[in-house]
Formats: structure tokens, sequence, C-alpha cells
């Protein structure tokens, strides 16, 4: 039972604090995560485009993101608040498979990943905070 406590729990040290950016060949980085993690989602599943200063308050006052989004954020970026949903254990996640930018849009495409293997028995709520640095619309594939 040690030798299994050992891997997940240094899984789950280092796997909390990423920061995922992708750059074109220009340097421009077109999204980045800002917040992943296996709880503080919502108990059902939902994918939310936050495009508005109302809205956007809810992002400043959660604690964990302080540091990361600035108020000026809202008038040149876009924000994704993915939620998975409740699930029974461990291990599941949000990726983006693919962010692409078009003259009119910004097209994502999202992926939902399941443990592979074993893992924790314990209520998750899975969610994801991705930053579109874009004010243009947003269509998920």
């Amino acid at each position: 039972m040690k030798k299994l406590l050992v891997p997940v729990f240094s899984l789950l040290l280092f796997s909390c604090g990423t920061k995922n950016v992708t750059e074109n060949k220009e340097g421009f980085v077109l999204y980045e995560i800002v917040k992943q993690d296996e709880q503080g989602g919502a108990s059902i599943q939902f994918y939310e485009i936050i495009s508005e200063p109302n809205e956007f308050k809810m992002l400043l006052n959660d604690k964990e993101l302080k540091n990361k989004v600035t108020s000026n954020d809202i008038k040149t970026a876009n924000f994704l608040l993915l939620n998975m949903g409740e699930k029974n254990s461990g291990g599941h996640f949000i990726s983006l498979e693919s962010v692409e930018e078009t003259e009119t849009e910004i097209i994502v495409d999202i992926k939902e990943n399941y443990p592979s293997g074993m893992a924790t028995s314990v209520m998750t709520y899975p969610l994801t905070v991705v930053k579109i640095n874009s004010k243009k619309p947003i269509r998920f594939k």
C-alpha cells in the first residue's frame, strides 16, 4: 500500500502547479492554461466562455488566480471555464486537443481525459481555466 501512495502523491504534487503555454512562430501566445485541478469545479458538467466584465469578477476573486489574472485581461482576452462535473475517482482532467485562430473566430477542441489504470476512490470535481489571448468569438469543436 505504501508503494502505491508515493507515486500517487508525487503525481498530485507535481501536477498542481502547471502552466501550459502555446506560442506560434512569431512568439504570440494564443492560449494558456492558468488553472487545472481535480477539486474546485462544479457538480455538473459545463463549458463557459467568460468574456464580460461582470463574469470576469469571479476569476479575480479566486485566491489561486489572483496572481495569474489581472483586471486588464478582460480587455484583451477571453477565458474558458471547463467543468467535468462530479466524478467518483481521481485521474480525470480536461485538456485542449487544439486551439485554432481563424480570421473570424477561435476554434477550441476539448478532450476529457479519464484515469488509465488504478485511481483513488474519492469524489472529484475537475476543472480547467484557460486564457485565450483574443477577443474573437469562440466556438467549441
